[in-house]
């Protein structure tokens, strides 16, 4: 879609009515588009803070505080469309911001798919979606870095051979957006999160060195899990690597914990996006209504999730968000559609718009994820004679048009339904439409730590490339 996007920034002049209500601020944007002419217009308004720490060795190693606040408007002149987005909220600047979309958009090319959705498709869900929780700033800034602390020390503490470490961390943050339109569409929601995190790095006899991760992230702070767990679990992880070898090329089974799985899930996501499809620039391209993968794969995308991270109200178009069958049973059921790829496809929209303040609305998941089995992961590796356990991938590997996969990777050894030793500097090859085929199994264990989110998963058919 052609659009021109400018950027107008500068210090903030504060307005305290601006401040107060930036819902009407949306929607005078809106009016005073179509005032100067537009045929459609829209405008979005964010504001936002951060707080962000990272303890290192036990000492405050960085610490940020901020706030945002910024408006972005989109106006059509008939198929003609242009896009602005500014922070400087003083009269002069909204003024500016306004003009220059309005000009730019009387010398952009037409694009006969532009436009914003039609009336009888915007909406928002009603109910609280359990998205925003004050407390995630409840702790003062002392106890704020004391979760920090005590997830690196509780990592430190766990093992004489963690030697050091690349910190533990908090993070709190709360943010509202605010999107109107000319069709008369007006939807705001608030969003929070927090998290802790820790990251130690363990030493063996022979000075080879393993550094990995853990982190827990909520809506709020109550469902936090403590900084003690996250700690420990990131210590347990990193000394599990320890004498990492490599392991001989073979065709094993290979199993995907839950952080690497979703890396999966995905390609499947880059597959089923419109904006791929419509390009011809995706494997999944005219597969709608055929068999993708396994009878047990099932992978389902729901904005409407209480409390999910991919949860919102409305999608970045301001279309009621929903829960969709992506694949079912392995049948390929729908794509991933915003307003414009579902008219370039000749679909309709499946509320997927996803939208930073100017430019065209890309494509974002809700609640993204694979349907769990029954079995649990200790189950499944137990069923394994010689296999892969991946539990990190190394760079991008994955060829969308042909689903040429291969990608670094490190891990533990299976043996005899075991984990047995660590190996890295492997690699994991096969093919994304093979693939999905031969996911033998799916775990029980699927648990949310952003909008994409599987199981423990494993597949049959790929080459462990190594010795």
């Amino acid at each position: 879609m052609s659009e021109i996007q400018t950027e107008t920034t500068q210090l903030e002049t504060r307005n305290p009515k601006l401040e107060s209500d930036l819902r009407e601020l949306a929607q005078d944007m809106v009016r005073r588009a179509m005032a100067g002419g537009a045929t459609a217009a829209e405008a979005v308004v964010r504001e936002g803070d951060e707080f962000s720490t990272v303890v290192r060795l036990g000492q405050v190693e960085t610490l940020k505080e901020s706030g945002s606040r910024a408006i972005g408007v989109r106006v059509f002149f008939g198929k003609r469309a242009a896009s602005t987005y500014s922070s400087d909220f003083s009269r002069a600047g909204l003024d500016r911001m306004l003009k220059s979309a309005l000009e730019l958009a009387k010398i952009t090319s037409e694009d006969p798919f532009g436009g914003i959705p039609e009336v009888s498709q915007l909406g928002s869900l009603k109910g609280d979606l359990d998205l925003y929780h004050e407390d995630v700033y409840s702790l003062p800034g002392t106890q704020r870095i004391e979760y920090a602390r005590r997830a690196e020390k509780a990592a430190l503490d766990f093992d004489p051979r963690i030697k050091n470490s690349e910190g533990g961390s908090f993070d709190a943050a709360t943010g509202r957006k605010v999107l109107a339109n000319s069709h008369g569409f007006v939807g705001e929601y608030r969003r929070s999160y927090c998290s802790v995190a820790a990251i130690p790095i363990a030493q063996d006899e022979k000075g080879g060195m393993q550094r990995d991760y853990w982190f827990s992230v909520a809506r709020n702070l109550g469902r936090l899990d403590p900084p003690e767990q996250v700690g420990r679990i990131a210590a347990e992880r990193t000394i599990r690597r320890l004498g990492a070898r490599k392991a001989k090329t073979s065709h094993v089974p290979v199993i995907f914990d839950p952080m690497v799985a979703a890396s999966i899930l995905e390609h499947i996501f880059e597959g089923v996006n419109g904006d791929s499809v419509y390009r011809g620039a995706s494997f999944l391209a005219g597969k709608l209504g055929q068999k993708i993968a396994g009878e047990n794969v099932t992978v389902i995308d729901d904005g409407t999730m209480p409390g999910g991270f991919g949860t919102s109200p409305f999608d970045g178009e301001g279309i009621p968000t929903r829960r969709k069958l992506v694949i079912e049973n392995g049948v390929l059921k729908s794509y991933l559609l915003n307003t414009y790829t579902a008219k370039k496809l000749g679909l309709e929209t499946t509320a997927n718009a996803s939208r930073g303040l100017a430019g065209t609305p890309g494509i974002g998941p809700g609640n993204y994820f694979l349907q769990p089995g029954t079995k649990t992961p200790k189950e499944i590796i137990g069923d394994v004679k010689e296999g892969l356990y991946v539990t990190e991938f190394l760079g991008h590997g994955a060829n969308l048009v042909t689903g040429d996969y291969s990608r670094g990777a490190s891990g533990l050894w299976i043996s005899g339904g075991e984990l047995t030793y660590p190996v890295e500097e492997i690699t994991v090859a096969g093919n994304l439409k093979e693939m999905f085929f031969h996911i033998s199994e799916i775990a029980n264990d699927l648990e949310f730590r952003g909008a994409v989110a599987s199981p423990t998963i494993r597949i049959d058919g790929l080459t462990v490339g190594g010795e």
